[in-house]
């Protein structure tokens, strides 16, 4: 099992530097950025100049704010660039940000998720075998490609092409990321009863319409810890905690994970409260049964085998969504553990 960090996404470029540096000295495996307040991609461009061996992604970008070619072209070029490092992990995002924050088009997610992916594979197959370009869909069009915007098909020669990941929640996405991507990100609103009950499942289907296996296929997730060196310090990540998992909890196209335990009645309860911005109470509704599916919690020396426990035999790739808990770095011991195993 691999162990990620994260690359805090900041302007300024002395910590991304640093960030990068440390991780790599204390043996993380990769680095990923979210696409949140800055853009995802920069940061890696200095992780890449400044790193050796430290493996970079996109955890997530949001797909649906670019088009095909741009996503074709930055990730040929960070993977030229880090000489064989990047992932790019894309994510559709939910309408409301699609529609009224990047003011772009929403309609049929799956579906215009995986003929997006497909695009991409086809522009990459122009530029490394010399295909013309017929790529013609529903949503997505590409069909012009001349010598002077192609890149140079000797920049991948050592290292090819990035693998590209798709993260999901419901069944029709994660059966697309099995049927067109090399790897699945997992939300971190997700547990593992529904990882091992509804995620799996939809991903063997997947590789089975694609003619395929799982033995190929990549699983990374991002999951809940709550830990601390003391009783103030544990308090604080359960109380960031809980309302982090209220937060992705309100949202209706993540309803499914509570409904797999039972809890059908929590979702517009949060959704409820989350439009009269009452946070606080909404993080009072995640109990602690609800933590412990969705978080593992205890002591420090606790984490990494309940980790190991959960998600041993599932994920390739494992990293820690600790809210309120400071530097990744302090994981150290965790990650230690975890890839000795």
């Amino acid at each position: 099992m691999k162990v990620d960090g994260g690359l805090g996404l900041s302007p300024d470029i002395d910590k991304i530097v640093a960030n990068a540096k440390a991780q790599e000295a204390v043996g993380y495996d990769g680095v990923w950025t979210a696409e949140t307040s800055h853009d995802p991609f920069l940061p890696l461009v200095l992780a890449a100049e400044h790193t050796e061996t430290l493996e970079l992604g996109t955890s997530i970008a949001v797909a649906f704010a670019r088009n095909p070619m741009l996503l074709a072209n930055l990730g040929w070029d960070l993977q030229a660039l880090s000489k064989g490092r990047f992932n790019l992990g894309l994510g559709t995002q939910i309408k409301p940000h699609i529609t009224k924050r990047f003011s772009m088009e929403w309609s049929k997610p799956a579906a215009r998720a995986k003929e997006m992916i497909s695009a991409i594979s086809a522009i990459w197959d122009t530029w490394e075998h010399g295909e013309p370009l017929q790529f013609r869909g529903e949503f997505y069009t590409h069909t012009l490609m001349t010598p002077f915007f192609t890149p140079d098909k000797g920049d991948l020669d050592d290292f090819g092409r990035p693998n590209i990941w798709l993260a999901g929640v419901g069944e029709l996405m994660t059966r697309t990321a099995g049927e067109v991507c090399d790897g699945f990100i997992c939300h971190g609103f997700t547990t593992e009863k529904y990882l091992r009950e509804i995620t799996l499942p939809n991903l063997a289907e997947g590789r089975e319409r694609a003619g395929k296996s799982m033995d190929d296929f990549m699983i990374s997730g991002p999951f809940f810890v709550v830990s601390g060196n003391n009783e103030q310090e544990f308090d604080a990540a359960t109380v960031a905690t809980k309302q982090q998992i209220a937060f992705y909890g309100s949202t209706p196209a993540y309803a499914k994970v509570f409904e797999c335990h039972g809890w059908e009645d929590l979702q517009p309860r949060l959704n409820t409260l989350s439009k009269q911005g009452d946070w606080v109470g909404m993080g009072d509704l995640i109990n602690d049964e609800v933590l412990d599916a969705f978080a593992v919690v205890g002591e420090p020396h606790e984490i990494a085998p309940g980790l190991k426990a959960r998600y041993g035999d599932v994920v390739d790739r494992i990293s820690f969504y600790a809210p309120g808990q400071g530097d990744i770095t302090a994981y150290r011991s965790v990650m230690d553990e975890l890839k000795a195993s």
